[in-house]
């Protein structure tokens, strides 16, 4: 049976309007029972094997009454064109099931199945030109290279980011604080329909929800839980953007962060994550070299991180074979390649950058490149 029909999803609504079964135990009785109707149908003592039931919650389970408007919310959810993808569903982001308290459903506009290599692009609403041109620049540089950009729709970076994934007609994904039906911020109605067109926009709270303060935190986790790692741009010390950080590094997903003028408190967070051990991100370069050893590989739809052997053998064009020619065993610095090689510097440090996604050439410190090891070009 499909999925993506009401008469399948109203038993994930039912669950989750049990008082008592939040996000985490959701998780931990679909793990236990594979779908909503068998923990619906389970007996009060299979339900207290279960980690986090009580017998209060396994009365409730047992006695709780379908919520009214479900089917009418449910109905008019895929009226509109969106869709709602439950937690056991092959579309749902791999990487977010992961995590202790993922969402049970997802609504979402748009297509989210080919959601590849996810990283996360967050920073200040009231962010500075500097702050707006680095996001735009690497939304732009991830989505060439083939990384989804994932942020949050909101002013200022997060628009920022997306605006420079679609620059490159890159895949992005946004995740609201609010129902897809209540867009926000409002301004962003435009933008919501552009990367519905090319990606996915999604939220985890019904359809008409407010953007209520306390949806955002709840967000972020899914920012950083879908993704392989968060690059926060631009943050002051107290901005949502460090909570989005703080859970990925929680997630045990990878940190990064832009610096910015020592005088601008809009960069005291970044400063502050660097400081804590953020790697330091000057571009998208920055990050591959963090990741690039896991990417050789990924599955479709951003799967479990892991290191993949690298092909032995890579489809060249005759640029990459010249960068390959002129390196060897022994780092060679930037300058001197451009020098060697007679290049434009931009274009070198493109190729170098595809070779090094490819596993071909391995960056050190003080931008330094050599072949690596296993090279067969």
């Amino acid at each position: 049976m499909e999925n993506n029909s009401v008469e399948k999803l109203l038993p994930w609504l039912h669950v989750k309007s049990v008082p008592g079964v939040g996000n985490h135990l959701f998780k931990r009785l679909i793990e236990r029972f594979g779908t909503p109707e068998a923990v619906l149908k389970a007996s009060t003592a299979e339900l207290l094997t279960v980690d986090g039931i009580t017998p209060r919650t396994a009365s409730a389970l047992r006695s709780q009454k379908r919520p009214d408007g479900a089917a009418a919310e449910l109905e008019d959810t895929l009226r509109r064109g969106f869709r709602l993808i439950p937690l056991t569903h092959a579309d749902y982001p791999s990487l977010l099931r992961e995590i202790p308290d993922p969402p049970p459903l997802l609504y979402v506009s748009g297509d989210l199945a080919p959601c590849e290599r996810p990283i996360a692009v967050v920073g200040s609403r009231n962010a500075t030109g500097y702050g707006v041109a680095m996001a735009q620049q690497l939304g732009s540089d991830l989505a060439s290279l083939g990384f989804s950009v994932v942020s949050g729709m909101a002013l200022g970076i997060d628009a920022a980011a997306h605006e420079g994934a679609l620059s490159r007609r890159g895949r992005t994904v946004a995740v609201l604080g609010s129902g897809l039906a209540n867009i926000y911020p409002p301004q962003h109605q435009r933008l919501f329909e552009r990367i519905s067109a090319g990606g996915a926009v999604l939220s985890e709270f019904p359809l008409r929800a407010e953007p209520e303060a306390h949806h955002f935190p709840t967000r972020n986790r899914i920012i950083s839980g879908m993704s392989l790692g968060t690059v926060v741009v631009e943050a002051s010390k107290n901005s949502g953007s460090l909570i989005t950080a703080r859970l990925a590094a929680e997630q045990n997903r990878e940190v990064f962060a832009v610096p910015g003028s020592i005088q601008s408190f809009k960069s005291t967070g970044t400063h502050t994550l660097i400081k804590q051990g953020a790697k330091l991100v000057e571009n998208a370069q920055d990050i591959v070299s963090e990741l690039g050893h896991f990417l050789a590989d990924s599955p479709p739809g951003g799967g479990r991180l892991r290191v993949s052997p690298v092909e032995k053998k890579h489809p060249l064009t005759e640029a990459e074979k010249e960068v390959c020619r002129a390196l060897g065993p022994y780092p060679l610095h930037i300058d001197e390649l451009v020098r060697k090689l007679a290049m434009d510097a931009g274009k070198l440090s493109g190729i170098l950058l595809q070779l090094e996604l490819k596993g071909i050439v391995t960056q050190q410190a003080g931008k330094l490149f050599s072949a690596a090891d296993d090279r067969d070009v």
